[in-house]
């Protein structure tokens, strides 16, 4: 399959990119209905939609080749809008156009309906049914503002991750819809407008001039709904949509601070990220956005971590969403449960095991970084920190709950048997490299953490005997990183034996391993801010460093530039984690998304997109900032009122 290449061909996979036909990844807008994803470019092409679920084959993949599958609907002389932005609260993108003659305002949205489906889809829906689902729908309307200006559609699907072509059909509602079926594997779409449709090949198209105060619609379906047939039925579906994230973002507690907008939004994408019938957060939108530009660290990150666990239930919670954090507890809780000595590192968003990677040969890639992948084959590594994020999620949960069930001090039982059992050998840890096994400190750190949380859950059992037993293993565990992670200047490194720096430790303490005024551990936080750093943002380790399996450098890690802020916090650098947070925070894509990595020479957004681990960081380091600067506050207000009596005449 042919993508245009432009300059980026000549200069080879790793020469400048001096020219792309592609967007840069931070510009795209992010749509969702919480079981199909979509990315938007600028240019008002849909360029990244996978069905029948986020995690599914491609039916829009331009953004991995530009001619895999497309969906535009924009003014036909522009391509660079006026302006975009989400309706404030919404997961509803609205892009004005401003034309040589007139303006427009398009609104893209999945449409999210009240509950219509009256019998139990077969088990595919596990979780308790709220009062809204997703209409599987993909809307687009427009208004024309002031003067006129002429629209065109063309959306060419290309099934199968650009494999799998249909042919176009007019319905019995003659021009004004149309439905294509793959020549293999696919759903049946049908695109529904009041323009009319023609067929041009592969590509159902239409153009129409539009009018001061005048209105037109699409709707691309795929489901048993059908899609709206009017504007004024597409307009009411919009509204009801930008309402029902309006009412859900309202159910939670975000503070009153001047980083709420980056909050709501994180927040907003979590939701967005997080598969309805199964409770499960995928770790991103896509696959295979390069890491490096014209790079080979292309992976596919549409699935589930264990390890994201701890750290959504813990921003869930502190934001108010006990529903999701709860589905999403539900979720990891089957997998231990029916994967009890076998658990994987990493599922798909419906808890199936088989992430097998696959190479597509026949994809560009992204701005032609290849391979484009498939599949993830990090499901197969050990990872040993699997087991402390177990613990220390049932031990959140316990929290919130303030119970502890049977059924949860099991599965408790069981995982920290497995940690103890395994915590000497060695793994491929926390970043999944794909060199020798190796015995990380991170993972060390997470198998305290199973024995530490679980040691808490069997005394509130009142389990003494068994909380004993996992007390001294602990401590074992916690003696043996202390003579053996540590170098010459009392900082922790990555793994035993190393001088190597690894931004994971800024989590230690976070997890409480020491005292946070502890000298290793200010040690330790202040050696990766000062020699882990580029430009002020915080890589992940050095490659050069690292046996990781692959060539070339990496950009700074967006996730651990947040962890270093709520590390800040931590060992009382209250005014250099704010100075971080407002940094990093400036680097936000215009719709305040964040993709796994930034460049810090050219703040470009690198890696998958948007990433849940990274507005789950984003959400920690913001709220620790929030937290510390109200202690400040509330300091500051005792210590004048302590000095005000004095004050006062006699």
């Amino acid at each position: 399959m042919a993508g245009i290449a432009g300059i980026a061909d000549m200069a080879g996979t790793a020469g400048p990119i001096e020219f792309s036909p592609f967007p840069p990844i931070g510009d795209y807008g992010f749509l969702s209905d919480c079981e199909v994803t979509a990315l938007i470019a600028p240019s008002g092409s849909v360029e990244w939609m996978c069905l029948p679920r986020m995690d599914g084959p491609s039916v829009f993949g331009s953004i991995l080749d530009r001619d895999a599958g497309w969906f535009r609907f924009r003014p036909a002389d522009a391509e660079v809008p006026a302006d975009r932005r989400y309706l404030p609260g919404t997961m509803v993108l609205e892009t004005t156009w401003a034309c040589g003659e007139g303006w427009v305002v398009i609104r893209d949205c999945l449409v999210m309906g009240p509950w219509r489906h009256q019998n139990p889809e077969r088990g595919a829906h596990l979780r308790p049914p709220t009062d809204y689902g997703a209409d599987q729908v993909l809307l687009r309307t427009v208004r024309c503002t002031n003067g006129s200006v002429q629209l065109i559609m063309d959306c060419e699907p290309v099934f199968d991750y650009g494999r799998q072509r249909g042919q176009w059909s007019h319905t019995d509602r003659g021009f004004h819809e149309v439905s294509i079926t793959p020549d293999g594997p696919g759903p049946k779409l049908t695109l529904t407008s009041d323009i009319r449709i023609g067929v041009e090949g592969a590509s159902a198209r239409a153009r129409t001039l539009i009018r001061e105060g005048e209105t037109r619609f699409c709707a691309l379906s795929w489901g048993q709904l059908p899609a709206p047939e009017t504007y004024t039925e597409a307009h009411s579906r919009l509204l009801w949509t930008a309402h029902h994230w309006r009412h859900w973002l309202a159910r939670g507690s975000l503070p009153d601070h001047r980083w709420k907008t980056y909050l709501a939004r994180s927040a907003l994408t979590l939701k967005g990220l997080a598969y309805a019938p199964t409770g499960a957060i995928a770790a991103a939108a896509t696959t295979s956005l390069p890491e490096t530009p014209c790079g080979e660290r292309n992976f596919d990150y549409r699935f589930s971590w264990i390890r994201d666990a701890t750290f959504a239930l813990w921003g869930l919670f502190t934001l108010g969403y006990e529903w999701e954090a709860s589905d999403y507890f539900a979720f990891i809780a089957d997998l231990v449960e029916r994967d009890r000595d076998d658990l994987q590192i990493v599922y798909r968003i419906d808890g199936a095991r088989d992430l097998d990677e696959r190479t597509l040969e026949y994809l560009r890639g992204y701005q032609n970084a290849r391979p484009v992948r498939i599949g993830n084959a990090a499901y197969r590594q050990r990872q040993h920190d699997v087991w402390g994020t177990v613990l220390d999620s049932l031990y959140l949960h316990t929290k919130s709950a303030a119970w502890l069930d049977e059924r949860v001090w099991h599965m408790a039982r069981h995982q920290v048997e497995q940690a103890l059992a395994h915590w000497r050998e060695p793994d491929q840890g926390i970043w999944e490299v794909r060199g020798e096994p190796r015995q990380f400190t991170s993972s060390k750190v997470m198998c305290w953490v199973a024995a530490d949380r679980g040691t808490r859950l069997a005394r509130m059992r009142d389990e003494q005997e068994i909380a004993a037993q996992w007390q001294e293993a602990a401590n074992e565990i916690h003696a043996d990183i202390c003579a053996n992670a540590l170098d010459d200047r009392g900082v922790f490194c990555q793994y035993y034996g190393s001088n190597a720096l690894d931004a994971s430790l800024l989590l230690m303490p976070l997890l409480r391993f020491l005292p946070s005024t502890d000298g290793r551990m200010k040690a330790t936080v202040l050696a990766i801010a000062d020699e882990l750093s580029q430009d002020g943002l915080v890589l992940r380790y050095r490659p050069e460093h690292t046996d990781d399996g692959f060539a070339g450098v990496e950009s700074t890690f967006t996730i651990c530039s947040f962890w270093l802020v709520s590390a800040f916090c931590e060992i009382g650098e209250g005014a250099r984690a704010r100075d971080l947070c407002e940094k990093v925070l400036s680097y936000a894509s215009p719709l305040l998304l964040y993709a796994e990595q930034i460049d810090p020479k050219s703040g470009r957004h690198l890696g998958n997109f948007p990433q849940a681990l990274t507005h789950l960081a984003l959400i920690n380091a913001v709220m620790h900032v929030i937290g510390h600067e109200q202690h400040a506050a509330r300091l500051s207000l005792c210590s004048d009122m302590t000095i005000a009596p004095r004050q006062l005449p006699s």
